[in-house]
C-alpha cells in the first residue's frame, strides 16, 4: 500500500490530516488526475472522525436553528452516499417518543425565539405538532427517494414500546442512516492510494513555506524520526480540530480562525432492547440523545456537547457526560442503566466554527472553505468545520475552489462512484454474504456478515483461496484471523493492535485482554517480516 516517492518528490497537492474531509479531498483530487500527497501523524480516523455518532443524518434539530441549506445538503448527501457505500452504511428507522410530561425546546434556537414572540404561551415548547411538520419537512426538503417517510407510532402497539415506561404512547418513526465512520475514512485513503495517491500515516508536518511559487513542505517519519521534505502546488490544511495550530505552529501564519472546540463523548453498554431500531430521545435541556443498537450485541449512547479547552491528545468521555447520558437514558427505559453497566467509552472534539453561539450544541455544523495564495500561485485552502455527512461535498467544494488553480483537473465524480468493496446493489448484501458462505464453508453466518460489512465485494479477496481455518492462520479471537490481519496490514495501514480493533472494526468490544496481547504481538512479527517500522499503540504528541 506504501508506494516509494519518486525522486522529483513535487505533488499538485498536500493535504494535512487524515480525518474524513482529508481523506475525501485527496480521493477527489486523485480522481481528477493530479497528484496528490496527504500526511497524517497518527493512524486514518485517529481523532474526531472515529468519535461521531456514525451517522449519515440530514441533523433534524438544525432545523431549530434554520440551518435549511446545510440539512438539505445533507439529506441529499444521504442517498448519494447510500448507493455509493452500501457495505458500510444502511437505512435505519429511528423512533421519536413524545413525552407527555416535557416538550422542550432548546430556548437558544432561532426556532424557539420566534415562536415565543409569536405565542409567549409556547415558549420552550416542542408539542406533537411541531414535532410532526418538523419531521414533514425533514422527509421532504433533501428530495428523498430511496428512505420511507415518517409515520406515527402507538408504542403499546409496537416492539419499540416494549423497553420504554407506560407513559409513552405516542411517537414518530423516520429515516437516517447508520455509517462506520473509520470505515469511510480508510476506504477514501484507499481508493486516493489507487488512483496514485501517496498516504503517509505516522508522519507529522513539521513546516511548510512558500517557495519560488510552490510550497516547500517539511515532513517527520514518526516510526522511523527520518525527516524529508517534498513539494508541491497547493497545500490543504484539513487537520480538524488541530487547524488553527497548523497555522499558527507550522505555517507561522496570524489568521487562525480560533476554532471552537466541542467535545462530543458516547457510551456503550450491553444490549438494552431486542429489536433493530434506534431511539432519538428530548431532554430537559432541549438537547436529544440517541440510543442506537451497536456491533449486535450492544447499545451505543450519544452524544454530549460541551466546550473543550483541555489538551488534543487526551480526549475522553467525563463521569460528568457518562452521568447525562445515563440520566437521558433513565427518563425513558423502563429497567435503569448504571454506570457498571458502560463497557466502553470515546469522545471526539469537534471543529466548529465560532458563530458566537451561547450553547455548544447550536454552534453550526456548517463548514467553511478559505483560499490564498501569493501572486496567484502557492494556494493555501483551509477546511474549518463540517460534519460526516457533507464530507464528500465539501471535497467537491474545496476541488471547484482549486479549479482556477489547476485548468488540466477534470470534472466531478465522486457522486456516482462507489467506495472500495461498495460496487453491489443495496439489496444485494445478503445474497454477498451467503456466496460468500459457499465458497468459505468454514465461516459462520454471522462472521460472513461482518466481512460483507467491513469489505463489501472486497471480502471475497481477504482470505483468497484458503479452503479451511488451517489456512487463514493464528487465531485471534471473535472471528478475527492472521489473514484478515495481513490484509488490514498490506493494504490498509494498519499499523497497531488499535488500528485494527477500534478502527478497521469494533472487535475491541469482543476480545479480552489476552487475545489483545496476542494480537498486538503477531502485528509486531507481521510488520518485522515486512520490514515495516514498528510504531506500537502510542499516540503521537
Amino acid at each position: 500500500m506504501d508506494m516509494k516517492l519518486p525522486e522529483n518528490s513535487t505533488f499538485d497537492i498536500f493535504v494535512v490530516g487524515g480525518g474524513v474531509n482529508g481523506c475525501g479531498i485527496a480521493r477527489d483530487a486523485a480522481g481528477r488526475g493530479l497528484s496528490v500527497f496527504l500526511c497524517e501523524r497518527g493512524d486514518l480516523a485517529q481523532a474526531t472522525s472515529s468519535a461521531s455518532t456514525k451517522l449519515f443524518h440530514g441533523g433534524l434539530r438544525y432545523l431549530e436553528h434554520f440551518e435549511f441549506r446545510l440539512v438539505r445538503e445533507a439529506l441529499k448527501e444521504r442517498e448519494t452516499l447510500l448507493r455509493c457505500m452500501p457495505h458500510i452504511s444502511w437505512p435505519m428507522r429511528f423512533v421519536l417518543p413524545v413525552d407527555p410530561d416535557l416538550v422542550v425546546l432548546n430556548d437558544n434556537s432561532k426556532l424557539s425565539r420566534a415562536i415565543s414572540a409569536f405565542s409567549p404561551f409556547l415558549r420552550g415548547r416542542r408539542p406533537p405538532w411541531l414535532l410532526r411538520s418538523g419531521l414533514f419537512l425533514y422527509d421532504n426538503l433533501g428530495g428523498r427517494r430511496m428512505l420511507p417517510g415518517t409515520r406515527a407510532l402507538n408504542l403499546h402497539r409496537h416492539a419499540s414500546g416494549v423497553p420504554l415506561k407506560r407513559k409513552f404512547r405516542k411517537a414518530f418513526e423516520y429515516s437516517d442512516c447508520w455509517v462506520q465512520d473509520s470505515r469511510l475514512v480508510v476506504l477514501n485513503a484507499c481508493d486516493a492510494a489507487a488512483k496514485g495517491a501517496f498516504i503517509r500515516t505516522r508522519t507529522n508536518l513539521v513546516n511548510a513555506k512558500r517557495f519560488d511559487g510552490r510550497w516547500r513542505v517539511h515532513v517527520n517519519d514518526l516510526a522511523t524520526g527520518t525527516e524529508y521534505a517534498v513539494q508541491a502546488g497547493c497545500l490543504i490544511n484539513a487537520a480538524g480540530p488541530w487547524a488553527d495550530e497548523v497555522l499558527r505552529n507550522r505555517l507561522q501564519r496570524s489568521d487562525a480562525r480560533n476554532l471552537r472546540l466541542v467535545r462530543g463523548s458516547h457510551i456503550v453498554v450491553r444490549k438494552l432492547f431486542d429489536h433493530d431500531q434506534p431511539y432519538i430521545f428530548q431532554q430537559p435541556d432541549g438537547r436529544i440523545v440517541f440510543a442506537i443498537p451497536f456491533e449486535g450485541d450492544f447499545c451505543l449512547i450519544g452524544t454530549t456537547d460541551v466546550d473543550h479547552d483541555g489538551n488534543l491528545t487526551q480526549i475522553s468521555c467525563t463521569s460528568s457526560e457518562q452521568n447525562y447520558l445515563l440520566n437521558a437514558i433513565d427518563r425513558y427505559l423502563d429497567r435503569p442503566v448504571k454506570p457498571s453497566d458502560v463497557v466502553w467509552s470515546y469522545a471526539g472534539v469537534r471543529p466548529l466554527l465560532n458563530d458566537s453561539e451561547s450553547d455548544p450544541a447550536s454552534a453550526s455544523r456548517d463548514y467553511t472553505l478559505t483560499i490564498d495564495d501569493e501572486n496567484g500561485l502557492a494556494p493555501l485552502l483551509n477546511v474549518f468545520g463540517g460534519k460526516i455527512t457533507t464530507y464528500r461535498r465539501l471535497a467537491e467544494s474545496a476541488l471547484e475552489t482549486l479549479a482556477p488553480y489547476f485548468p488540466q483537473m477534470s470534472g466531478p465524480w465522486t457522486a456516482q462512484s462507489p467506495l472500495p468493496g461498495g460496487d453491489f446493489e443495496i439489496d444485494d448484501f445478503d445474497r454477498l454474504a451467503k456466496d460468500l458462505v459457499e465458497i468459505y464453508a468454514f465461516l459462520s453466518e454471522a462472521w460472513a456478515q461482518r466481512l460483507v460489512r467491513a469489505y463489501g465485494t472486497l471480502a471475497f479477496r481477504v482470505y483468497g483461496n484458503a479452503q479451511s481455518l488451517d489456512d487463514i492462520g493464528e487465531y485471534f479471537g471473535s472471528d478475527l484471523y492472521e489473514r484478515e490481519v495481513e490484509w488490514l496490514v498490506d493494504n490498509e495501514w494498519a499499523r497497531s493492535a488499535d488500528d485494527v480493533i477500534w478502527r478497521r472494526s469494533k472487535l475491541g468490544l469482543k476480545l479480552s485482554a489476552a487475545q489483545k496481547t496476542a494480537l498486538n504481538d503477531g502485528m509486531k512479527r507481521m510488520l518485522t517480516k515486512r520490514q515495516v517500522p514498528i510504531f506500537g499503540n502510542q499516540k503521537p504528541d
